[in-house]
């Protein structure tokens, strides 16, 4: 699908990836085909909610249920089991990365190349109340909850150096602002090794980041696009990877052991008589689906959807308290 190419978020864009390339060009590069295969066969998407606004990150509740993010819309929301969509906070500022922890909700503000610095919040849903946990944050995006109970979280801001991804301890406040050096650092997940984590960046690369050394990431699979804009992700068991695509409106499917990706569902791109990214998919989640395992997708086009594997596809999340 043809982008606009004279869009000043896609030059922004551009320019962000090729400094980013030019940061991280020691690191081992990955071939990358210009458009990914499609394995779209047995995929069976549902539509659970649309028309909400611009649904930048999704998280379980553990009970059937998402807690989402509103990016231009500036929200936090609940999606009850049966579909019923409710903002819980409102007037945030470009809300973007949320996860779940027991009685608290984790999520950050501030998402983009140039906005105002950004926050780490905490929501408790018994009682409603926020704690903002850090201020001053270079474009906080991606977030992840690791199973020892520390945050990270990926940067894309672009109003000072890049800061890579951050890592942050609840239980103590301990904050290292730059964990791992990966530049302009998009989505993260969890491998199922529980040694390490992978991100995306705007090189159009995933990287493996050991938890115990986070500045020797490897280049697992470069995107396999010409022009990409990777979004937040999901590993299974398996160790295969779900990655959202912005520019395709892409689910791709990453085997991390030879980088080969194909795309399960692709076109997901917010109407309008003019592309302007981000405008496509921007997270997908490994959830229960009644016995089984799913996939749970958000768009900018303000739909959340469940991806329903075929016969055969294993989905069994990496993160181990799903």
């Amino acid at each position: 699908m043809a982008i606009g190419m004279g869009s000043d978020r896609i030059r922004a864009l551009l320019v962000a990836a090729a400094v980013a390339a030019g940061i991280v060009a020691a690191a081992p590069t990955a071939t990358a085909d210009t458009v990914a295969p499609m394995c779209a066969d047995g995929w069976e998407a549902t539509t659970l909610v649309e028309g909400v606004g611009n649904l930048e990150n999704l998280d379980s509740d553990g009970n059937g249920g998402f807690y989402v993010t509103g990016l231009l819309d500036g929200f936090l929301a609940h999606v009850d089991s049966a579909g019923r969509f409710e903002k819980v906070l409102t007037g945030l500022d470009h809300p973007a990365g949320v996860r779940v922890d027991g009685p608290h909700v984790y999520f950050l503000t501030g998402d983009g190349l140039t906005e105002a610095p950004g926050t780490l919040q905490r929501y408790e849903v018994a009682t409603g109340a926020v704690t903002v946990l850090l201020n001053g944050l270079n474009g906080p995006n991606g977030l992840l909850l690791l199973p020892d109970g520390d945050l990270l979280f990926t940067t894309i801001g672009t109003n000072g150096p890049p800061t890579g991804i951050a890592r942050y301890r609840p239980s103590t406040g301990d904050y290292t602002r730059t964990w791992s050096n990966v530049p302009l650092s998009n989505g993260i997940a969890l491998a199922p090794d529980g040694k390490s984590v992978y991100a995306d960046n705007m090189t159009m690369r995933i990287f493996r980041i050991p938890l115990d050394a986070p500045d020797r990431q490897v280049v697992v699979a470069g995107i396999p696009n010409l022009i990409s804009l990777p979004d937040d992700m999901e590993a299974t068991r398996a160790d295969t990877l779900y990655v959202a695509d912005h520019a395709f409106g892409s689910i791709n499917q990453v085997n991390t052991t030879t980088g080969a990706a194909c795309a399960i569902v692709t076109g997901l791109i917010k109407p309008g008589p003019m592309r302007n990214p981000p405008d496509g998919t921007t997270s997908v989640r490994i959830a229960r689906d009644g016995n089984g395992w799913a996939l749970y997708i958000t768009g900018m086009d303000g739909t959340l959807r469940r991806l329903r594997p075929p016969s055969g596809i294993d989905l069994t999340p990496a993160t181990p308290n799903r």
